[in-house]
């Protein structure tokens, strides 16, 4: 199979000036979760060294970020770094939407054919072989929920998180090309994207695609790419299902909360299960327990204790 490349988002809340920006723009709470902007256990810098120990066969690496952020101890001679304004209508920027972000990554300058996008939560905790994520045609494996998980149907109800708005309309997408029935949610690991397969999507839903990237945030009627693709890839055979058994083996998902115990516990598992792709979500809230971020973050270095050849030697 030809190289395949990794794509990352990551932003940097504290980086001077990022948090005005955004409390100017913001419309209401859900627009300044900080969940979603913060990096307080430097979790991009382990995942590049999970990515250095456990995929060595990936070719390069693409870090997807806003203008002019770059991370202190990034070597940028060994990645490269894109910039929002590389890649989307500059009548969308800035934009604090992962969904439009997501949906222009197929626009970066010379990425390869079929690449994997992470998250900078999402890390390889094992080994892991391009056969791992992609089947021996090139097509995407696509990691489903073993067990069914009951979905938002009602893409305009203001309880629901923006992300579940998100998740609900693009089931209406689904439903109303394919038909209605059940689907699983996606399962917490990388995002195998066939270009091809991906720019056949956007086609499909031209106009809501064209609607998210327009969203500075997460909006209502804002498709959530990273769940309508794989089923997408399933539904036009363009995609292959991973076994049921590999997603419990092989993929994990753990919230970092405030809760000491709950973090000793949950690490612990994530210890003993070893998978290879797991997720450390952020779910601190507006203060984050410093004792539970001082375990996280010596829990990753217990992990990864090896600099990547991503780090600057020194700093």
């Amino acid at each position: 199979m030809a190289a395949i490349d990794v794509v990352y988002t990551w932003v940097d809340d504290t980086w001077p000036g990022y948090h005005a920006l955004l409390t100017r723009c913001a419309r209401d709470r859900h627009d300044l979760n900080p969940n979603r902007y913060r990096d307080n256990v430097d979790i991009l810098k382990y995942n590049l060294r999970a990515l250095d120990r456990y995929a060595p066969w990936i070719d390069r690496v693409f870090l997807v970020t806003c203008r002019p952020q770059v991370p202190r101890w990034l070597d940028t001679t060994m990645i490269r770094v894109v910039h929002h304004d590389q890649i989307m209508d500059p009548a969308d920027l800035p934009t604090f939407n992962s969904f439009a972000i997501v949906a222009n990554l197929h626009r970066i300058p010379d990425l390869s054919a079929r690449f994997l996008y992470l998250e900078d939560d999402r890390l390889f905790g094992s080994r892991v072989e391009c056969r791992d994520v992609f089947d021996p045609d090139g097509r995407p494996r696509v990691f489903l929920t073993s067990r069914g998980t009951r979905l938002p149907g009602d893409r305009y109800h203001e309880r629901l998180s923006p992300w579940n708005r998100a998740v609900a309309y693009s089931n209406f997408l689904l439903d109303e090309r394919y038909g209605a029935k059940p689907r699983r949610m996606v399962s917490h690991g990388p995002l195998a994207v066939d270009v091809d397969s991906w720019r056949a999507m956007i086609e499909t839903w031209e106009d809501a695609f064209r609607r998210t990237s327009a969203s500075r945030f997460r909006a209502t009627e804002n498709i959530a790419p990273e769940y309508l693709y794989p089923h997408f890839l399933l539904e036009e055979r363009r995609g292959v299902e991973a076994s049921r058994a590999a997603v419990r083996t092989d993929t994990a998902y753990h919230p970092l909360n405030n809760i000491y115990l709950f973090q000793r516990v949950g690490l612990a598992r994530l210890r003993w299960q070893h998978p290879k792709f797991f997720c450390l979500n952020d779910d601190f809230g507006q203060h984050p327990n410093p004792r539970v971020v001082g375990l996280v973050t010596r829990e990753l270095e217990r992990w990864f204790p090896d600099k990547s050849r991503f780090e600057k030697p020194f700093g």
